[in-house]
This record gives C-alpha cells, structure tokens and sequence, in this order.
C-alpha cells in the first residue's frame, strides 16, 4: 500500500512538473510577442540559448546573439509598426527540451503601407539552469499582402493550404 502510494505521488509530481514546464513555453513565447508588440526588441536576444538560431525565411536568418541582435535592432527600418497575435500555440516537452508550434496574425507598416500576415512559428527549446530558451525559431510566412488588396485572391488561398 505505501509504494503504491509513493508510485502515486511520484507520478503527480511528474505531471505536475510537465505541466509546469509547458505553462513556462507558453511564456517564453507569450514573451517574444510582448517584446515585439511592445518595441523591447533588445530584450530578445536574452530569450534564446547562446548559439540560438532565428529563421524567419525572406526576412533574414541569425544564429547566436550577436546576429540575432543585429536582426532585431535592423527590424524598426523594416517594420514602421508591428502588433503581432499567436493563436493555437502547441507545446511538446521531452525533459529538458521541448518543440512548439504556433499560429501568428499581425498588422504591420511598411514604407507608409499596412499589410497583412498570416504565418506558422516552429520552435525548438531547452532548459538551461532551471529557465526555458529557444533554441531554434522558425517563421513560415503564409502571406503577407497589402491591407488594401486582401488576401482572397486565388493564388493566395492556395499558397496557405
């Protein structure tokens, strides 16, 4: 009865651990967007692993700190505004490490013109000294049209299935 008991408990603290660690990925993620929405790009860096890797396709790609800092301070002359929503984010934990997917909206400014995007986020993640960091980020762009056009023409609509 007292190892059944302890077998108990041993597996309520695994799951509760689990659960803990999955509540923390979301807030690793839920602190990306916050740092974007908010312009405290400089914040970013911190949040993936020293030899982190970001790539965000036609945006550009950073592997570790330094490019990754460089990236987020290039992004103001990219992007005049950026507000940015997740949706559906999916986490995966294996122990210290962990994979998660997530759905992004966003309304951005470009050169004066409001756009439109739709993309997946991919990630990779790993517990250093009791913290979760990304290890890997990747962005696939579903499109990212002009405002003024909309997104519902034919080749679009086929380009995010």
């Amino acid at each position: 009865m007292a190892q059944d008991m302890e077998a108990r408990m041993q597996a309520l603290e695994a799951q509760i651990a689990e659960l803990q660690d999955r509540e923390a990925l979301r807030l690793l993620r839920y602190r990306y967007h916050e740092c974007v929405n908010e312009g405290k790009l400089a914040e970013i860096p911190d949040l993936f692993t020293e030899d982190g890797t970001l790539d965000f396709g036609y945006l550009g790609k950073a592997k570790g700190r330094a490019e990754l800092k460089k990236f987020f301070d290039g992004l103001p002359r990219l992007l005049e505004f950026v507000k940015q929503f997740v949706h559906n984010h999916v986490v995966q934990v294996q122990g210290n490490t962990g994979t998660g997917f997530s759905y992004l909206e966003a309304r951005t400014v470009s050169k004066g013109e409001s756009y439109m995007v739709a993309a997946r986020y991919d990630d990779a993640y790993v517990k250093q000294n009791g913290q979760w960091k990304f290890t890997q980020m990747n962005l696939t762009p579903y499109f990212t049209v002009p405002l003024r056009e909309g997104w519902a023409q034919e080749d679009r609509l086929k380009m995010g299935r």
